[in-house]
């Protein structure tokens, strides 16, 4: 399920709609924690195979000997001991593939996975005849393939091939704004909507900070908060240092105001920073009302002006020399 009513959540939603009424293979690309088996478990939901079974392979799990048992499959009796099984294309037959981490597949991997991908037909490891399969491919990735390529790491032709419809799944520093939705959301799957709520001081600290494990750091951080809360309320006693020290860190100097109200004015741009400039969320997220806002933001301005100097005016030049003695 995508949480979240920001304008680049819903400009996601609208573009996995499009592309979900197609049959196209599809190249996710987000950063670890974004999201993007959501996205990938969207566009099979919302597309004509949604009857069809949905079959998640995370690429980078898989050893290098074993690639072709696990992708094609494997004939029976094809070594002492092995049992004949189907492999993921065939599972996902008349529904969607989903090759997690797809950048981590080895050079000769992704050379069978090419001719995969051209002749919709898989070999069997062991086996004599190929096999037609009807499956929809949604790759992702949290590198950039173009870059890969570039380093010749990444096969050229392979990239062009997933690449043809591509979706960029936002980290959650973009859309700060869905932060207090992805935390109800979070409670409730634990069953502590109603019962637990935020101090303020840890509503602001969610917001401050950068999130670089994304949507899933939230959710475990919160699974934390949730365990080590004393009582129906989350206090900054319960976040992770991490976090804490984020928001303790100092904010950038104004000249020398060292007052309560310097400090304030400071806090309060800052959080307008990281909201883009949206006044009304930035008094969301202070919970103020937008004249405190504006008073301590008219406050940051004039202070500064106060506090820099006037640049000196230069004198004639008739004036830099010596006056004369009386």
């Amino acid at each position: 399920m995508l949480v979240g009513q920001s304008d680049v959540m819903q400009q996601l939603r609208t573009r996995i709609s499009r592309v979900a009424r197609t049959t196209f293979t599809v190249l996710i690309e987000g950063e670890s924690g974004a999201g993007k088996e959501l996205v990938a478990r969207a566009l099979h939901l919302q597309g004509a195979r949604s009857r069809g079974p949905l079959v998640a392979v995370n690429c980078a799990a898989l050893v290098e000997s074993l690639v072709e048992a696990e992708l094609f499959g494997i004939e029976e009796r094809t070594a002492t001991g092995v049992r004949g099984r189907r492999g993921k294309f065939e599972l996902a037959d008349r529904g969607t593939l989903f090759l997690d981490e797809v950048g981590d597949l080895s050079p000769a991997s992704q050379a069978k996975l090419l001719r995969v991908l051209q002749d919709t037909t898989v070999e069997r490891v062991g086996g004599a005849a190929p096999v037609r399969i009807d499956t929809r491919v949604v790759a992702a990735t949290n590198r950039s393939l173009h870059q890969m390529v570039d380093a010749g790491r990444f096969r050229a032709d392979l990239f062009y091939r997933l690449s043809g419809v591509e979706i960029v799944v936002p980290p959650l520093r973009a859309r700060r704004e869905d932060i207090p939705e992805l935390v109800n959301h979070f409670l409730g799957l634990h069953g502590h909507a109603s019962t637990m709520s935020l101090h303020p001081s840890v509503r602001q600290a969610l917001y401050a900070y950068d999130w670089p494990g994304n949507v899933r750091q939230l959710a475990r951080v919160l699974e934390r908060a949730i365990a080590l809360a004393p009582g129906e309320e989350i206090t900054m006693a319960e976040l992770p240092e991490a976090i804490c020290a984020a928001t303790r860190a100092p904010l950038a100097d104004m000249a020398g105001d060292d007052t309560l109200r310097g400090w304030s004015s400071r806090y309060v741009r800052s959080v307008l920073e990281r909201c883009r400039g949206n006044k009304r969320r930035a008094c969301d997220v202070l919970d103020i009302s937008y004249h405190t806002l504006q008073s301590h933001l008219e406050y940051g301005s004039t202070t500064r002006e106060a506090l820099v100097p006037a640049p000196q005016e230069t004198p004639p030049l008739g004036m830099l020399s010596e006056a004369p003695a009386s």
